[in-house]
């Protein structure tokens, strides 16, 4: 009975699995975590121990960690969730270090600024392709009749 308090006590302290880092290359190194805590758990705590982790696995050796790649599981029925950090060790005044390793990029909205405004303030100009994507819409859905489509589709074109 004590044994299986155990391991319920276990469960809900949020432990993690945790086998370390672990050398993959030459210079490369690997950590895996696997939070068995379940709804109880925080899988973005866990992320941010694990790359805190391989931040001071580097800085005891004098070195930066540079992220190779990443990887993770959000946690569902029958799954705990995982996340594993590759990384690789750099020199601190190397390039590498001092540039920022983006594995996935923002998004970014496409507008284009007026800097020719009388007022002095910049504008925003809304993408033309995308209103004209929205334009066709419209139009297709019979929302926009053939004359104001086309109507919209030359103001927006700048041909008035």
């Amino acid at each position: 009975m004590k044994k299986y308090a155990c391991a319920l006590v276990l469960m809900l302290s949020g432990c993690a699995s945790n086998p370390g880092v672990v050398q993959t290359a030459p210079g490369v190194y690997f950590i895996s975590r696997e939070d068995k805590a379940g709804i109880f758990g925080n899988p973005s705590a866990m992320k941010a121990d694990v790359i805190r982790e391989a931040n001071e696995f580097a800085a005891k050796q004098g070195k930066v960690a540079i992220s190779v790649s990443t990887n993770g599981s959000p946690m569902y029925p029958g799954h705990f969730a995982t996340f594993d950090y590759q990384f690789k060790l750099v020199e601190p005044d190397s390039p590498e270090a001092k540039s920022t390793n983006v594995l996935m990029p923002t998004p970014q909205v496409r507008t284009q600024v007026d800097v020719h405004n009388h007022d002095g303030q910049q504008q925003a100009k809304p993408d033309v392709y995308a209103e004209l994507v929205k334009l066709d819409d419209l139009h297709k859905r019979g929302i926009l009749t053939d004359a104001e489509f086309d109507e919209q589709k030359k103001k927006l074109l700048g041909e008035r």
